[in-house]
């Protein structure tokens, strides 16, 4: 073994490395070019030609495929198609699975008997897929009539009676043509299934079908994910477009649809409409005359064009409702118009539909929320009109699959009423209460800018960083809200005897509990047994046609049932009202109030006045219930209580001080004289520094930066962040934090603040160079110090692969196995021993 390896080793080795760096890098060039350069180009193009509505736009083609115009716009909304095509290719093959593993409805399997016809989606309670609990009309069946116990309702099995007869005129007329020519010898088109696809006789990884395995295959995958993006556009696209266009045209709403701003959109959907009703024309036509297999692929696209519709209402129209509703009954509170919304739509009508939709689906998915919070305190049974997203045999896709189209209808409409309702109760009334008793307070101020000292980025990152983190974590507010509608619930049924219904009867749980799930478990043996050879399907109908919510309590029944639920009815609106009523002014007053001391009488927006007064009322919540909880183990542990919190708080205080406050102002100071200042300001000019905004930009930076640590490798500084975590607020180290992390990441920062400094202002001006050269010395010398580091970490990372360039060249040419072989070889002298023997090569 030489000491040092001979320079041509070295040489051929680096040559080697580098010619391999230059392979792979034109590999992954090649492949980046493909997958973001002709994939999304190609798409992009070929959906701008068959949308320009011109035969010379087909005939150019090849030449607009090669043209360089607009080429990064061009790649961006090719993306965009792109992803919209492997979407659309996803929920096709997931839908198929749904279909194959779920069942198909009764009216396309027809093949197969009718599955328990008679109870067929018998506990269907129709609540949307709506993202939210949606209203349903149907009810649960009657529980038995024991021990002086009623039902929910007992005129449920007579409207399910009446839904299921029309459902199976609708759904089971081709049942008994089936059964009539079930031996006509067209066996064959009857066991064949249009859902059966081919699947890829090779299985491919990401890395392979990617091309990052460093073979050519990809170039294949490229063509065909060029053909398939054509053919989806074609498919998907381009047809659904031009037969709802030609279709408006025809009925002229052609100008209607054009002053909507979403031409587009409303024609393609439009269109998808028309194909649905012409499938099911077809699918009519094809059961006349016997067509099996045509029947059943018409079937099949109306399933799936009957889904796409129906998901879009679900999360696209009916969040959108939402939102303009909320909208429209929250003028007032903004002293805005309707001629004010229906600007700012004229102006960007997308942002503004899209905002609304957002808005919607926050509205949706709090009122779900609340739905599943109040299930856990009410008894089982209580809310049989509301779906129960919790319940594991929910499938929404399953339903819209197999529920005909005037269930959803039906339920679409509730859904509006009653959540438009809500609205008007929360929101609407409120507003026109508050205007008249306080008629100073509304409306709100959502300006855009503000007169303060006070920077809206700075009020957005403390709302951010501070405000909602202790909110979200650290809030119990689902505890408090839970114990709040137990409390409400509790004394609701005591005053209107309806105790037993809300909450149910606690002595005679524990009695009926074993009776309940014998016959829970006699349900299922009867109706959730699938026959031998049904698979999933059958399970699925199954489930369908279970009678019974499932966990349902019995409960006893007052006099005048009635009047008490319309009274407890009643009594929620109320208490719907005064808590809307605290929530809209209390935290809005309160913040008010405690910002006028910082601002002055400068005005602020609203958000940071309410997420104000809502931390406040938060902290005093919170400090009442914790001395709430303190006072039954008597004075002298309050006592004890409040000097370790009074200390914790100190030390809080303390850290809070150096980490929140002396580390971000230094941290962002640092990055306005390396970023900010050098860009920004010109060497003619004096850069003005702001301490609140610097501190502002440098609570971001340092969160930044922490997530960043806690992701990289370990170190040592990971291992101080991570241990001060784990240590929490309860637990917290003071001399630990300062000794190991305060004082460590202060001196750096300091030593970068100050040497530079030091430089410019007390060495250069020693060397007698000019003004002018002072002046760029001290406002260039900041991002040149950072260039140098920058470049010393660059030739030390070189430095390090090399010495590992060096070891890999050296155990290439003298590593054996696991052992050292000698560079050169004496003649003559053979070893006393014999030679080891040599491992295997790894």
């Amino acid at each position: 073994m030489p000491s040092r390896l001979p320079i041509q080793d070295i040489f051929a080795g680096l040559v080697t490395s580098i010619g391999t760096a230059i392979r792979y890098w034109f590999h992954y060039t090649l492949v980046a070019f493909a997958w973001l350069g002709v994939v999304p180009l190609t798409a992009c193009r070929i959906y701008k030609c068959l949308f320009t509505g011109s035969v010379s736009s087909l005939l150019t083609l090849p030449l607009d495929m090669l043209s360089t115009d607009n080429l990064l716009a061009d790649c961006l909304q090719g993306c965009f198609v792109v992803t919209c095509t492997l979407c659309a290719f996803i929920s096709l093959v997931w839908l198929r699975e749904q279909i194959v593993h779920g069942g198909a409805p009764i009216w396309l399997e027809h093949a197969a008997p009718p599955f328990n016809a008679a109870g067929h989606h018998q506990n269907e309670a129709p609540a949307g897929g709506n993202g939210a609990e949606n209203v349903a009309p149907d009810q649960p069946a009657n529980p038995p009539a024991e021990n002086a116990v009623v039902g929910e309702n007992p005129d449920a099995q007579d409207e399910q009676a009446e839904e299921e007869e029309e459902d199976n005129e609708e759904e089971d007329d081709a049942g008994g043509e089936d059964a009539a020519d079930a031996n006509n010898g067209a066996q064959d088109d009857m066991n064949w299934n249009a859902l059966e696809w081919d699947r890829a006789a090779e299985e491919l990884t990401w890395e392979r079908m990617l091309g990052l395995d460093g073979s050519l295959v990809f170039l294949e995958h490229v063509f065909w994910v060029v053909s398939l993006n054509t053919l989806f556009i074609l498919v998907f696209a381009f047809c659904p477009y031009h037969i709802g266009h030609f279709s408006l045209v025809g009925l002229g709403f052609e100008e209607h649809v054009q002053a909507s701003h979403f031409e587009g959109l409303i024609t393609t959907i439009v269109g998808y409409i028309l194909l649905a009703i012409t499938l099911i024309i077809c699918h009519g036509l094809a059961t006349l005359v016997k067509f099996h297999r045509s029947r059943r692929l018409l079937g099949v696209c109306y399933i799936v064009v009957k889904v796409s519709l129906l998901v879009v209402v679900e999360i696209g129209v009916f969040p959108l409702i939402c939102g303009w509703w909320l909208d429209i009954c929250s003028l007032e509170m903004f002293d805005a118009t309707l001629k004010d919304r229906e600007l700012s739509f004229q102006s960007a009508p997308g942002t503004t539909m899209f905002l609304h939709w957002l808005v919607g689906m926050v509205y949706v998915f709090y009122f779900a929320s609340f739905i599943l919070l109040l299930r856990e305190v009410l008894r089982p049974g209580v809310l049989w009109f509301l779906r129960n997203l919790n319940d594991p045999d929910f499938n929404p896709v399953q339903e819209m699959i197999h529920l005909p189209i005037y269930r959803h209808l039906r339920r679409f409409i509730l859904s509006v009423i009653v959540f438009g309702s809500i609205v008007l109760l929360m929101l609407w009334l409120p507003i026109r209460i508050i205007k008249s008793l306080l008629p100073n307070f509304l409306p709100y101020n959502v300006m855009l800018y503000s007169d303060a000292p006070v920077s809206e980025l700075s009020l957005e990152l403390l709302l951010l960083q501070v405000v909602l983190p202790a909110l979200l974590e650290q809030g119990h507010t689902r505890q408090w809200l839970k114990g709040l509608v137990r409390a409400w619930t509790v004394t609701a049924g005591y005053l209107l005897d309806l105790h037993s219904y809300l909450l149910g009867d606690q002595e005679e749980n524990e009695n009926s509990a074993n009776q309940q799930v014998n016959n829970n478990q006699h349900a299922r043996n009867n109706n959730a047994i699938p026959v031998v050879g049904e698979g999933l399907h059958a399970a699925h109908q199954a489930i369908l046609q279970q009678g019974g919510p499932v966990g349902f309590q019995p409960y006893r029944r007052p006099l005048n049932f009635p009047l008490r639920i319309f009274l407890l009815i009643v009594f929620m609106c109320i208490t719907l009202l005064i808590a809307s009523l605290i929530c809209l002014t209390l935290p809005v007053f309160a913040g008010r109030w405690l910002m006028s001391f910082w601002t002055g009488t400068a005005k602020i927006h609203e958000l940071y006045t309410a997420a104000c007064g809502l931390y406040v009322c938060w902290l005093t919540i919170r400090a009442v219930t914790v001395l709430v909880a303190w006072m039954p183990q008597g004075r002298r542990v309050i006592f004890q209580k409040v000097k370790e919190w009074s200390l914790m708080i100190m030390k809080t205080l303390i850290v809070a001080v150096l980490l929140a406050g002396v580390v971000p102002l230094l941290l962002g100071l640092l990055f306005e004289l390396v970023i900010v200042a050098p860009l920004r300001v010109p060497l003619d000019q004096t850069p003005l520094f702001y301490p609140w905004q610097d501190w502002a930009l440098g609570v971001l930076h340092a969160k930044i930066i922490a997530a960043i640590t806690l992701m990289g490798p370990q170190w040592w500084l990971k291992t101080v962040i991570e241990q001060v975590y784990a240590n929490g607020i309860r637990n917290i180290d003071l001399h630990y934090i300062i000794r190991k992390l305060a004082a460590p990441v202060i001196s750096v920062l300091l030593l970068s603040l100050c040497v530079p400094y030091v430089i410019a202002s007390g060495v250069v001006p020693l060397l007698g160079v000019t003004a002018e050269m002072q002046n760029l010395v001290h406002r260039r010398i900041y991002p040149f110090l950072l260039m140098v580091v920058v470049l010393m970490g660059i030739l030390s990372f070189q430095v390090r692969q090399f010495k590992r360039l060096y070891e890999h060249i050296k155990n290439d040419k003298y590593l054996v196995g696991q052992r050292l072989v000698n560079y050169e070889r004496k003649s003559g002298k053979q070893g006393t021993s014999p030679p080891p023997p040599q491992s295997s090569q790894e």
